[in-house]
C-alpha cells in the first residue's frame, strides 16, 4: 500500500477517537473562553457582558440565568461532538454498548 492508503484507511481511522476526544474537550472550551472573553472585552453585547452589569447591579437572578444558559449550550455542544463520534468510530471498543 502506497502511502496515501495507509494514511486514509489505516492511519486516520485509527486517530479519530483521539481527534473527537479533543473536539469534545474543545468545543465546551471554546463557548467557556468566549465567555470570558465578553465578561472581560466587550462593553455592549454578549453573555459575559450580561454576566458583567449583572453582577454589578446585584441582578444575580440574571446572572445564574445566563450561567445556566451557557451550562445548557456547553452540554449540547458536548453532546453534538459525542453524537458525531458514534457515527464516525463505531466500530472502536468505546462506542460498544
Amino acid at each position: 500500500a502506497n502511502y496515501w492508503q495507509t494514511l486514509f484507511k489505516l492511519r486516520l481511522p485509527a486517530a479519530m477517537p483521539f481527534v473527537f476526544n479533543g473536539l469534545k474537550i474543545a468545543t465546551t472550551l471554546a463557548l467557556i473562553g468566549a465567555i470570558v472573553a465578553e465578561y472581560f472585552g466587550s462593553p455592549t453585547r454578549g453573555m459575559g457582558f450580561r454576566i458583567s452589569t449583572g453582577v454589578g447591579s446585584l441582578s444575580i437572578d440574571l446572572v445564574w440565568a445566563e450561567i445556566f444558559v451557557a451550562a445548557i449550550v456547553g452540554t449540547v455542544f458536548y453532546g453534538i461532538m459525542a453524537w458525531i463520534e458514534r457515527r464516525v468510530t463505531f466500530w472502536h471498543p468505546s462506542q460498544r454498548r
